[in-house]
């Protein structure tokens, strides 16, 4: 039984299976990119992608259908590959930070002032809205700033204000008014 176990680990090279694990990271990866890319508004550069990634996919899926029964690791190696491949997309994705938000803060009437100062003075463009809470004025304040500065917001907000109450969505369409600029990525 040993024997058998022993060989069914070693009987495809480790480089073989380390080439299939790599490149399924690497198409997952795209695929998380192509996908991000497109819902932003990239679809060429989508498009690129999906061409490199359903190429890759042909030749590791048959490279591993084909060899299957005889070297169940192409399977494990696939499947790893898989696995980390989406994980390492969800890290990636976070690190490019693609889009806008719309951050909503809502914080004492006393503060919203200072606050929405300090952002502005940080180069982002902020519109204060008179409120009303439960017991007493406030101000919502609106910022509209590019994915990757949204924690530069938050932080702000909560250096004069660690109670503010926060929202924060992605926003899929921007026109008019003013974000802060950044260097894109893509032109």
């Amino acid at each position: 039984m040993w024997e058998t176990f022993i060989e069914i680990l070693t009987k495809t090279p480790w480089y073989e299976l380390l080439l299939i694990f790599s490149m399924k990271i690497i198409e997952v990866t795209m695929g998380t990119l192509r996908i991000i890319l497109i819902n932003k508004g990239y679809r060429k550069y989508g498009v690129v992608l999906a061409l490199i990634e359903i190429f890759l996919w042909v030749f590791i899926a048959s490279a591993v259908i084909n060899g299957l029964s005889e070297s169940p690791m192409k399977g494990i190696a696939y499947g790893l590959g898989f696995a980390t491949g989406v994980y390492l997309g969800s890290l990636v994705e976070e690190k490019l930070a693609f889009g806008k938000v719309l951050i909503q803060a809502i914080v004492p009437k006393d503060k919203g002032v200072v606050i929405a100062d300090t952002l502005r003075e940080s180069g982002f463009g902020v519109t204060v809205i008179d409120a009303r809470g439960m017991d007493m004025e406030r101000k919502v304040l609106l910022v509209f700033a590019n994915r990757r500065d949204s924690l530069l917001v938050v932080d702000t907000i909560k250096e004069y204000d660690n109670e503010a109450m926060i929202i924060s969505g992605d926003t899929a369409k921007l026109s008019g008014g003013y974000t802060k600029q950044i260097k894109q990525l893509f032109k």
